[in-house]
């Protein structure tokens, strides 16, 4: 089968599609033949090494398709059935894919493996961000960063869905219209205006309870001056970088504020919790309360080229590879 490999870390040249063989399920797993792969920051963070892996090293994290075959003691799936998954192992980018039965889930009717490639674990990072790590309540005004992002996007809906007054950053004039049609309040452009200060001005001088924050270095300083008395400052991402290191003390001087750096695979920890988490997602997609917008795709073999686009900035909503 074709996959995309690294054998080295470094920039988006460091991929390469290469031959290999396709794998065989052992007890437990099944094997997927991916329609649709999705693309997400943690990929680059794997081809950085930002977060350390093992090489050489396939890459990707979240694929769906068609299960071509179950491994022993598999009562989960059966051949033929569509599943889409994003908890690892790492090497979605590929024509095939095996990994754990109870790490993926299927689809249900109306949603295809493009959906769920594009929004499995962008939704699902979205899920326990707003619903488990903060629990955002009606009324509560949010800041979200990166807004039109595929994570940005799905947490501007959700919020919205939650009664919040949603506040938004993004980077130029065309995603602000996006956001907004997504059900933003207040559109701040980053680039061009204080965040914090903004933020301060739409509060009457009060700031927000909670901020999400997946572009890092670039919004920390105005991610906690945005903060209200005893805010939280949800830190999910590093797009400009990671964020820098934090004397404790600051957070008390600043108003008691709590940060925290979360990751999805500790909050769908076991089978049970993706199944709700990802069940919570498709339940508001088929509802037609949340829309998913698979802004860009890619051939397979231009897995450089989305990662280009990627880091950039330069994508809008999901970006896709299509094997």
């Amino acid at each position: 089968m074709r996959a995309i490999r690294f054998d080295h870390t470094g920039g988006p040249e460091v991929l390469t599609l290469g031959e290999v063989p396709v794998p065989e399920p052992k007890a437990g797993e099944i094997l997927v033949r991916n329609q649709a792969i999705g693309i997400n920051f943690i990929d680059t963070y794997h081809r950085t090494g930002l977060y350390p892996v093992k090489l050489p090293s396939g890459i990707g994290m979240e694929g769906a398709g068609l299960v071509e075959a179950v491994g022993e003691g598999v009562t989960r799936f059966v051949p033929g059935d569509l599943a889409a998954y994003a908890s690892g192992p790492i090497g979605a980018y590929a024509e095939f894919h095996v990994g754990a039965a109870e790490r993926a889930v299927k689809l249900p009717a109306g949603v295809s493996a493009q959906v769920g490639a594009a929004v499995l674990l962008k939704g699902m990072t979205a899920e326990f961000l707003i619903r488990r790590c903060y629990p955002v309540q009606a009324g509560q005004t949010v800041l979200i960063h990166a807004a039109a992002g595929g994570v940005g996007q799905i947490l501007v809906q959700w919020a919205k869905i939650l009664g919040a007054t949603v506040i938004a950053t993004v980077g130029s004039d065309d995603k602000a219209a996006r956001a907004k049609a997504l059900g933003a309040d207040h559109v701040i452009l980053y680039r061009d205006q204080a965040v914090a200060a903004e933020v301060r001005k739409l509060t009457g001088g009060a700031g927000v309870p909670v901020v999400y924050d997946s572009v890092g270095a670039a919004t920390f300083e105005g991610s906690l001056g945005a903060l209200a008395r005893r805010g939280m400052l949800v830190s999910y991402g590093n797009a400009s970088g990671p964020a820098p290191a934090i004397e404790p003390g600051r957070l008390s001087r600043m108003g008691s504020l709590y940060l925290t750096r979360p990751t999805l695979f500790d909050y769908v920890a076991t089978t049970a919790e993706l199944d709700e988490s990802a069940g919570a997602l498709f339940g508001l997609i088929a509802a037609g309360k949340i829309e998913v917008e698979i802004g860009q795709t890619f051939p397979l073999d231009q897995a450089r080229a989305a990662h280009e686009a990627l880091e950039s900035r330069a994508t809008v909503g999901a970006s896709l590879l299509i094997p």
